[in-house]
């Protein structure tokens, strides 16, 4: 069992170096940005294109298959299961079904009895009225047994295992490619607009650079009190519920200790190379500037947002 490679979540791929780790971290911030808000208000379509755009530019970015294979294919099956309940579970309406037309035909021809009517007769004549092709149009997609599928609960379905994809895969794509201090500098140089309301922006992306930092000791630590309790061989079952809570309080407390250590190890080292203040002690870690690709991605994230003004609107 290893954490850090089964589940890969906010690491940075460093080798190989991608078309996706050399664009600007401020053009794929705007990106993830354009993913997490294009599906408001969207139709299927768009969030099913969305999905499809995810997993196309994985595949074109030429990111190695050890990679993603396992998180996508843990990702895609999730969704599928969140698509198959989602789809057969109730849609709310709590209404019952029935069709607009009755469904005996006989009721639309039948002719009215002219004897039990008041009203004078009209003799008919020749003409006849042209037909109107009616369309079948049925609320109930799906009925087995207990098991029924409508249009609403499908529609449901679709745009909750969209949504899952997208927000998850979205933004571990964007970790994946783009390293801790470029999201830092990003986000400093896309808030400096804020500054002139006295809002710290210096603080808050360096206690970002020290969270995105720390992800990796979280799960390292995990990693070796989950193998240290694996390597007793602890009989379970001889211990019961309350046995078993008690192991794994104890792990949860050591889990505690070792990260308030590593916290304190960091603050150590910061103070020790001479650490105040943000303000007082700034590392410019990269040089932001907007290249030829760059501008290109912009050009295409126009494109994008015109595409789903389009065909992405739900009517």
């Amino acid at each position: 069992m290893d954490l850090l490679r089964s589940l890969p979540i906010g690491l940075y791929l460093e080798q190989p170096q991608t078309w996706l780790h050399k664009l600007d971290p401020r053009v794929k911030f705007i990106w993830l940005m354009s993913f997490l808000t294009t599906y408001i208000f969207a139709n299927n379509l768009w969030r099913v294109l969305l999905v499809a755009l995810l997993i196309f530019a994985t595949l074109i970015a030429r990111i190695p298959k050890r990679v993603w294979q396992q998180q996508m294919g843990w990702l895609l099956m999730l969704c599928f299961f969140v698509l198959v309940i989602a789809a057969i579970s109730p849609d709310g309406l709590g209404i019952s079904y029935q069709p607009r037309l009755p469904a005996n035909d006989v009721i639309l021809t039948q002719q009215p009895n002219p004897t039990n009517s008041a009203t004078p007769t009209v003799t008919p004549t020749n003409k006849t009225l042209p037909t109107q092709k009616q369309q079948k149009y049925s609320y109930v997609l799906f009925e087995k047994g207990a098991i029924k599928v409508t249009r609403r609960s499908l529609d449901l379905a679709i745009s909750l295992s969209t949504i899952l994809f997208t927000v998850i895969y979205s933004t571990n794509l964007y970790l994946l490619t783009t390293a801790p201090e470029e999201i830092t500098a990003a986000l400093e140089s896309l808030m400096q607009p804020l500054q002139r309301f006295n809002i710290p922006i210096t603080e808050i992306t360096l206690m970002l650079t020290l969270s995105l930092r720390f992800i990796p000791l979280v799960l390292e630590e995990i990693q070796n009190l989950v193998r240290s309790v694996m390597t007793r061989a602890i009989n379970w079952k001889k211990l019961g519920f309350k046995g078993a809570v008690k192991v794994w309080m104890l792990v949860a407390e050591r889990l505690l200790e070792n990260l308030l250590l590593r916290a304190e190890q960091m603050a150590n080292a910061m103070m020790v190379r001479g650490f105040t203040s943000p303000n007082e002690h700034r590392v410019q870690w990269h040089d932001l500037r907007l290249k030829r690709r760059d501008w290109l991605a912009i050009a295409a994230l126009i494109i994008f947002w015109g595409v789903r003004l389009a065909i992405g609107t739900e009517i």
